[in-house]
Formats: structure tokens, C-alpha cells, sequence
């Protein structure tokens, strides 16, 4: 005979056994879980109830879920106290010194999952903390601040810094002070040292001899036409004069400005007494400012060029220069002197008494491939030779003038 009721309906009661053996075997799974671990990242899944209708024991209440531990970080460093001293060093942490594990010193006092301050880089111990080891770090007094990091005042802050300050720059204006004071001083020696030889060479006419200015005999090496030895002698030297007579006078017109103190003039022959030459010393009556003024003209105009500002010569009776007069000028030399109030001159011809018809300036007369007659025969050389001879032994003078009276 067939059952009314088939195995899963509703009004069949199961067989108690049955019903034991499920109920026994879901606590069983319960039982055999393993219990979660503080590793896992993950809550497990509490077991399905099996579907019985018998009374399910209540299921155990999950543990609480672990965070994730969290990573070591660099902790933000300490604040600063003052030690003895004056030097600064981080503030103690709860519980440095004491023992790891004392309660004070734990994670737990710090908060889950946050790693010990001690083990960080910029921990520091007290002196004579026990336990660690390590090395006491300290920091200086940061420069302008307080224990409490607030910038000191302007005055208190930088009093050392302005005091030093104020003392290099007084140290620097005395030096320039100094340098500047120094400098003019020297510029004014400098200056006195050529006024009183500016004044030494406007008194060479009368208190130096007369063989000194002009000498019996002159050398001149290389002075020649190829660099040929030149000797001069002395034929003759007039007497110091003023200047009438001695320019023509449109040179006179020019020399004005300056004025005529007192003329000195000597002529000299070559070792074949076939040349004559004149060299004069205009001793003028002008100030530094004046001479320079009328070198200048000089240059700019190139008046030392111009055969109507020659220079006439000396022509003494009785000397190989007794025929050398104004229509006998060959070559020619003038120098405005701007540290003495001298002119310098020399015009040289032939002793002969042959006239010429184109003189040319001693410049012009040296210069190579030139072909005019007083050029051919050095005439310029010897024009130019002698005065910068006479004008050397000028200088000479009044260097040891000038020292004399220093």
C-alpha cells in the first residue's frame, strides 16, 4: 500500500534520527572552522544554516574584523626644548627610556597599528636613558627664533650683525678715505714736481753753462742717413739775446703768444765741415697752459711743416758758417716743449754758401727714396740730429735742477 504523503511534504514527520544526524553535522562544519587570524585581510563567511525544522542552535558572533596593519611612516619630528647650555634638542616622548612593553611604550599607547616613535630616524634618548644605546641628537638654537619658534624682535635679532656691520663700513670709508686723500696728495707732489721743474727749465738760459747747453762736441750715433754715425762740432755761439732779428716774421707773429724770455743759439759743422747747422733755445715767458696750447697748434696745423716758418740761422765771421744765410736753408726741425718754456729749433745748409730752392722739413728730408738734394745729402739728419741732442741735454739739466732743490 502506497503512502499518502510523499517524502517532502509538509505534514510527514521525518524520522528524529535524521534529524539529530543534520543538525550534528552543521555543528560539526561550525566546530572544525578555523578561526580567523589577525593576517587575514578578509572576514570568512559564517556556514548556511541546513534547512530542518528543528530549532537551529544560534550562530557564533563573528570576531571583529583586524584592520589592515598599517605601514611604518616617518613620523613628523618632535618639538624643541632649550637643554643646558643653550642647545636645543626634540622634546621626550611618552614613555622614551622605559622598556618596551611597560605599557607606555606600546603600540597601544600610541594607537593601533602605529609603529614606535623609538625606531624612527629622528628618535632621540635623554642622557643616561637606559636600554637603547643610540646616540643623543641634538640641534643648535635656530638663528632669530625662540624655544617657541617666534622670530625675536629686529633690534635683539640682528643687534650683532648691524654692530658688525656698521663697523666694516666704517673700516671701508676710512680706507677709501685714506686711498682718495692718498691719491690726491701724490697728484699734488706729482703736480708741485712739475711745476718747480717747469720753473727749473725757464731758469736754464742764465744759471746753467753754456757748455752744458750746447756742448763743444755732439755724438750721433746711428743719427746719419743709413744709421751712420754723425760727430758735430761747435763753430760758434752767440750771445743770449731777445728775439729781434732772429724770425722771419710771420714765425715771429706766431711765437707772440707765448713771449721772448731770451734767445740762445750755437752752430755746429759735421766732421767734413761740408754741413752747418744752427740749433736755438727760445726761452719763452709762458705758463704750462700757454706752451701746450701752442704745441697743440702746432700739430693740428702741422706748422713745423712750412717753409715760411723756418727758423733763420746763425752765420759767424770767421767759421765755416760765415756764408750761411737765409737763401742757404736746406732742412729745418722746431719742437714746442710743453713741460718747459722752450722752443727748439735747428736749420741746417750747406757751408759752401750754395743757395737752395726747395727746402723741405727734416721729416720730409728723411724719409727713403726722396731725391732732392738736401734730402741726398742728410741735411735733414742733421737738423733733426742736433736738435734732439741739445734738447736731451736740456732735460738732463733740469732734472738734476729739480732734484737739487727737492
Amino acid at each position: 500500500m502506497q503512502p499518502t504523503h510523499g517524502p517532502d511534504h509538509p505534514g510527514r514527520q521525518q524520522p528524529p534520527t535524521r534529524q539529530r544526524s543534520a543538525a550534528g553535522r552543521a555543528d560539526a562544519r561550525r566546530t572544525e572552522a578555523r578561526p580567523e587570524t589577525p593576517s587575514e585581510t578578509t572576514t570568512r563567511l559564517r556556514p548556511v544554516p541546513v534547512r530542518a525544522s528543528a530549532p537551529a542552535r544560534p550562530a557564533a558572533p563573528p570576531p571583529p574584523a583586524v584592520p589592515p596593519p598599517v605601514p611604518p611612516s616617518r613620523p613628523t619630528a618632535p618639538p624643541l626644548r632649550p637643554e643646558r647650555g643653550g642647545a636645543w634638542a626634540p622634546a621626550p616622548r611618552p614613555g622614551a627610556g622605559e622598556p618596551y612593553g611597560s605599557g607606555r611604550n606600546t603600540a597601544a599607547h600610541y594607537g593601533r597599528g602605529t609603529p614606535d616613535p623609538a625606531f624612527s630616524w629622528s628618535a632621540s634618548t635623554e642622557a643616561g636613558a637606559s636600554g637603547s644605546g643610540r646616540p643623543v641628537v641634538t640641534f643648535a638654537q635656530p638663528e632669530g627664533y625662540d624655544e617657541n619658534a617666534r622670530p625675536y624682535p629686529l633690534g635683539r635679532r640682528f643687534r650683532s650683525q648691524v654692530v658688525a656691520a656698521a663697523v666694516c663700513l666704517v673700516l671701508g670709508v676710512g680706507l677709501i678715505g685714506g686711498a682718495v686723500a692718498g691719491s690726491w696728495l701724490a697728484g699734488d707732489s706729482g703736480e708741485a714736481g712739475e711745476s718747480s721743474g717747469f720753473a727749473a727749465a725757464g731758469n736754464m738760459w742764465h744759471s746753467v753753462p753754456v757748455d752744458e747747453l750746447f756742448p763743444p762736441t755732439l755724438q750721433g750715433k746711428g743719427a746719419g742717413p743709413g744709421d751712420a754715425d754723425r760727430t758735430w762740432t761747435r763753430t760758434a755761439v752767440a750771445p743770449d739775446s731777445g728775439c729781434e732779428g732772429a724770425f722771419d716774421p710771420l714765425l715771429r707773429k706766431l711765437l707772440a703768444p707765448v713771449g721772448c724770455e731770451r734767445l740762445l743759439r750755437a752752430t755746429y759743422t759735421d766732421a767734413t765741415q761740408s754741413h752747418v747747422t744752427t740749433v736755438g733755445l727760445l726761452f719763452t715767458e709762458a705758463d704750462a697752459a700757454a706752451m701746450a696750447s701752442l704745441a697743440d697748434r702746432f700739430d693740428k696745423e702741422r706748422l713745423d711743416r712750412r717753409s715760411d716758418l723756418m727758423p733763420r740761422p746763425y752765420a759767424a765771421k770767421g767759421t765755416a758758417a760765415a756764408d750761411f744765410g737765409a737763401g742757404q736753408r736746406a732742412a729745418w726741425a722746431i719742437s714746442v716743449l710743453t713741460d718747459a718754456p722752450v722752443v727748439v729749433y735747428a736749420v741746417s745748409g750747406w757751408a759752401d754758401g750754395r743757395d737752395v730752392d726747395t727746402p723741405l722739413p727734416a721729416e720730409d728730408a728723411m724719409e727713403s727714396g726722396t731725391t732732392t738734394a738736401p734730402a741726398q745729402a742728410g741735411l735733414g739728419h742733421e737738423a733733426r740730429g742736433l736738435a734732439d741732442r741739445v734738447e736731451r741735454g736740456l732735460r738732463k739739466n733740469v732734472g738734476a735742477a729739480t732734484e737739487q732743490s727737492s
